[in-house]
């Protein structure tokens, strides 16, 4: 059966692009946006691709929750297996929750020995959380600028991404925001300092707002930080950020906590944990988004000396570590070992790093190219000396890459003005080039107007 047919007779049924469309707009909120100017009706992926409900081939550069690439055939499979036997919670023993908890804290620090399975990223974040007031006894949380956490209400809260938006909710007292490493538009720049300088110095903004709690008669409870700033502007932390980070805040009593949930599972190409690339161990890990490869599962890893922070209070999530979702993980666990795909991400990252900046030397537009392995950022700018945000031509140059090239790219950053690439780890030096080939186009495309040329 061909693509075509099978979308047709399976998920159509009887829908139309208009009604559908119509039918979302009246069923969903409108605050559960889509992407791209005209939403795309996508009805099946595999490996790095989706198609749409007439069979269009698009060539996904931008989903991190794939994984492996959609519709990995050993998570299929494992996860089909366990649902035709068993799906309960875990107030039973089974084994493929230790299993996985000891396969997953096999790739940590040994000082992290510790699982509590959830069901996502902002789940995690948020006993995260639970856990650092527990152990510390204390409120204050420090937290970078433009840094998202996630969509529970107390994760939101501390996510400047968030509560810096106009329509967003206040920022609670006891939450301190710092200044994201930004090394390209940040108070500390590399066309200014060595990169051993910008580390240290943008971490005395940590240690400045750990005195001031101090001052005040506190103590800090909780430092979270990814190891790339994903919703920031995908910024790469400078070298010795976060061991002068970590030192301040545990010389406060405070716990520090590595967000993996974007950047994890050797995405980065070199390490299968960002924060390993700063050579700290935190104190609190938090999993989510490619977990399970595209199955709902998150998980906290932590020192048995916090997970004992609980004490008798019992902490029960009804679906965290299902027999399922314990299958989804250990089955991703096992490709990425077994399929290279920490090293093809380091080695299709570095070509896609390389050539966006020989494309960066041929459209002055492009101001910053950075990021590791296959979590990339391309930041578009008016003008390269005062940085003035491309916003708008963002926009416009994603949508024509998506209308022309049928490639999946998104924006992210303060000004949402940088081209966000995090593919699924099966993408190709052939793929990377599609996506050189149709940035180049699209940059001469929406350059040609002459508000912006007389800009550039």
């Amino acid at each position: 059966m061909s693509s075509n047919q099978s979308d047709n007779d399976e998920t159509h049924r009887g829908w139309t692009y208009e009604s559908l469309s119509a039918a979302r707009q009246t069923l969903i909120s409108p605050a559960v946006k889509l992407s791209y100017k005209k939403p795309l009706w996508i009805v099946r992926g595999e490996r790095q691709f989706l198609y749409d409900h007439n069979g269009v081939e698009y060539l996904d550069a931008y989903n991190n929750v794939c994984h492996l690439g959609h519709c990995h055939p050993a998570v299929v499979q494992a996860v089909s297996k366990q649902m035709a036997i068993l799906n309960t919670n875990t107030r039973y023993l089974h084994t493929a929750i230790v299993e996985y908890a000891s396969r997953i804290t096999a790739t940590c620090p040994p000082e992290l020995s510790v699982c509590i399975f959830v069901n996502s990223g902002s789940e995690a974040n948020e006993l995260a959380l639970r856990l650092a007031y527990a152990y510390t006894r204390q409120k204050d949380l420090i937290v970078l600028d433009s840094a998202y956490h996630g969509n529970t209400n107390a994760v939101v809260e501390m996510s400047p991404y968030k509560t810096d938006h106009p329509d967003g909710p206040r920022a609670p007292s006891h939450v301190h925001k710092v200044v994201a490493p930004d090394d390209y538009r940040g108070l500390y720049r590399r066309d200014k300092y060595a990169p051993a300088e910008l580390g240290p110095l943008y971490a005395k903004h940590v240690e400045e707002t750990v005195r001031k709690i101090e001052h005040e008669g506190r103590k800090v409870a909780a430092f979270f930080c990814e190891g790339i700033l994903g919703c920031a502007g995908q910024i790469v932390l400078p070298p010795g950020y976060l061991a002068s980070c970590y030192k301040a805040v545990r010389q406060s009593g405070g716990v520090c906590v590595a967000d993996e949930v974007q950047v994890g599972f050797g995405r980065a190409g070199t390490h299968m944990w960002v924060f390993q690339t700063q050579d700290v161990v935190p104190d609190i890990v938090t999993l989510g988004k490619p977990i399970g490869n595209g199955f709902p599962i998150g998980a906290v890893i932590t020192r048995p000396e916090i997970a004992r922070a609980l004490g008798r209070l019992e902490y029960f999530n009804t679906f965290g570590g299902n027999p399922v979702a314990c299958k989804a993980g250990l089955a991703v666990l096992d490709a990425i070992a077994a399929e290279g795909f920490m090293e093809n991400a380091r080695v299709v990252g570095n070509h896609l790093l390389s050539s966006l900046r020989a494309l960066a030397r041929k459209h002055p537009v492009i101001g910053d190219v950075r990021g590791m392995g296959l979590f990339l950022g391309v930041e578009l700018v008016l003008d390269r000396h005062t940085l003035e945000p491309a916003t708008a031509l963002t926009s416009r140059v994603i949508d024509a890459i998506q209308q022309n090239d049928k490639i999946l790219l998104g924006t992210d950053g303060p000004f949402n003005n940088v081209v966000k690439i995090k593919p699924p780890l099966c993408f190709t030096v052939a793929d990377a080039d599609k996506v050189i080939a149709a940035f180049d186009s699209a940059l001469k495309q929406e350059t040609q107007n002459a508000t912006i040329l007389a800009k550039l």
